[in-house]
């Protein structure tokens, strides 16, 4: 493609740039806007220096990839509400044999959990599991955090709905799910197994040795914490305080009928002991009560205590039979809640299959998650509000963007300088290819470089085989996505453990970039090679 004139060339750089630099470093000091904010700015500079038309821009939306990507989003909130990631929380600590089991797990659970409900969301509920286990075994958060982090990433490359990029991917090569997954599959569970490798060998001394010093009593956390992130566990006893409190009241005014003392008041301590008490205080009191009885009325007040007991007694059983329709009320609830978790279950694996099937990714997922809304027969709004609206924006902002860099012709002039070196029927290229976008995943985050080179790679791989058209986008979804742990700042799921584990509660830790990059170097570069290795058509 022949680059545009100098101007356009020069305002697209501009515009380019400056989304960039706001996409990279979201709060730098000049123009703290965020993210979201700096993709619509890089929108609209595209559109105000015309680089691109306004039509240009709205066609360059892709809204098949807005609908998948929001679909995926509500069915993970229903995810949630159900339980599906407490239940993956007790999975981690459930018969643990160690630091060495729990890193391990930690790398399984996080990989299966992101290849099926996208590594953000994984990363975002179960950091502050990870934290939790850690202190609760005294053992040190940073290597845990790191397989969280990194296994979320290689596990979400084995699917279209793991991550962003792959949705992209996914819409633009149409590649059905089945053959997608089938393709990477191989290559993730061998990543896991390498990655997990990594990570013991690193740390298998700082593991053993704190290990070793576990013995000393610690803080130990709830149970109930542990396998708990955003969903308290709701006990409800038989007899709440309310109840307690009527139950009180319903005895002083029983009592005004029975069991008065020789000066006529009312001995409500005594009622309400006779009736809850055990039977050696209740034997203790009626002998009190008979000694400050008269003989001449003794039979009498007998009888009215008599009556009084049976009267409170029957009062108690009314009140008990009230607590039993509570319980049966509250059984029902649990069964309702039951059937719901198993209707939300059921959907999602409905979605998966759907997928499977080759139907089309991104209706099945509104689909799917109109399935739940209706199921959940109420306002849909709370959990309509969780959906990252802003992660939906800036999408729209970055396609505008990316099209009007691309129309720049830059892209395409760089392309046509490596495509001869990064062939895909070489061993060489495959190499090159590889390296080109590992850098620019880091430099330029891995959405945008596959929105600038997905296109190009394909073209220039169909032009050998259509087999290795489908290979060429393999390689660009699983290079893109592992590329991520190279560094803290190559993923959002880095960013999100890292912020998320620094802002937890009680359990805060902060992960350096340092301390990430001296494990994602080496990681990304091992796991990357055997992955390409491993990549089938």
């Amino acid at each position: 493609m022949v680059l545009a004139p100098s101007i356009k060339v020069v305002l697209g750089c501009l515009a380019f740039g400056i989304f960039w630099v706001l996409a990279v470093f979201p709060a730098v000091p000049f123009m703290p806007i965020g993210r979201t904010a700096g993709s619509l700015l890089g929108a609209m500079l595209m559109v105000l220096f015309q680089v691109i038309t306004p039509d240009q821009a709205f066609e360059a939306i892709d809204l098949p990839i807005l609908g998948l990507l929001f679909g995926t989003m509500v069915v993970s909130v229903y995810l949630e509400r159900a339980d599906m990631f407490k239940y993956l929380g007790k999975l981690l600590s459930w018969k643990s044999q160690g630091s060495k089991d729990l890193l391990c797990r930690i790398c399984l659970v996080s990989a299966i959990s992101s290849a099926f409900f996208t590594n953000d969301t994984s990363c975002v509920v179960l950091t502050e599991f990870v934290l939790k286990i850690a202190r609760q075994q005294n053992l040190p958060p940073h290597p845990f955090l790191l397989a969280l982090a990194s296994s979320a990433n290689i596990g979400s490359a084995a699917t279209p709905i793991g991550n962003p990029q792959n949705l992209v991917i996914a819409v633009q090569s149409k590649i059905p799910f089945g053959e997608f997954l089938f393709g990477i599959a191989a290559s993730m569970v061998v990543g896991i197994c390498v990655n997990a490798s990594i990570l013991l060998c690193m740390f298998w001394k700082l593991l053993s040795v704190q290990k070793d010093e576990e013995e000393p009593p610690v803080e130990v956390t709830p149970e109930d914490d542990v396998n708990s992130h955003r969903f308290s566990p709701a006990t409800m006893s038989h007899l709440t305080s309310q109840n307690s409190h009527e139950f009180n009241a319903y005895l002083e005014a029983m009592s005004i009928h029975s069991s008065p003392s020789v000066n006529g008041h009312i001995d409500n301590n005594t009622l309400r002991n006779r009736v809850g008490g055990s039977g050696d205080n209740e034997i203790h009191r009626d002998e009190n009560v008979s000694k400050d009885v008269t003989d001449s009325g003794s039979s009498q007040k007998k009888d009215e205590r008599l009556v009084s007991r049976v009267s409170s007694t029957h009062g108690f059983m009314g009140r008990s039979s009230d607590l039993g329709l509570e319980d049966i009320d509250e059984k029902s609830a649990k069964w309702k809640i039951i059937l719901w978790k198993v209707g939300v279950y059921t959907i999602t694996v409905g979605m998966l299959v759907s997928f499977l099937m080759g139907l089309n990714m991104s209706w099945t997922a509104i689909t799917a998650a109109l399935a739940l809304v209706i199921l959940d027969f109420k306002d849909a709004r709370p959990c309509l509000e969780k959906v990252s609206y802003s992660l939906l924006v800036f999408f729209c902002g970055m396609f505008v963007t990316v099209e009007g860099f691309n129309r720049t012709g830059i892209p395409s002039a760089v392309w046509d300088f490596m495509e001869p070196y990064a062939r895909i029927d070489h061993i060489s290229g495959i190499a090159i290819l590889g390296v080109v976008i590992v850098v620019l995943s880091n430099l330029a985050s891995n959405v945008p470089t596959v929105l600038l080179l997905g296109g190009r790679v394909a073209a220039a791989a169909a032009s050998i085989s259509p087999e290795k058209e489908k290979k060429a986008w393999l390689i660009l979804a699983w290079v893109s996505t592992v590329a991520g742990n190279l560094s803290l700042l190559g993923s959002a799921a880095n960013l999100i453990v890292c912020e998320q584990a620094r802002r937890a509660q009680h359990f805060g830790y902060n992960l350096t970039f340092w301390a990430h990059l001296k494990f994602g170097v080496p990681s990304t570069i091992i796991v990357t090679a055997i992955g390409l290795i491993l990549i089938r058509t």
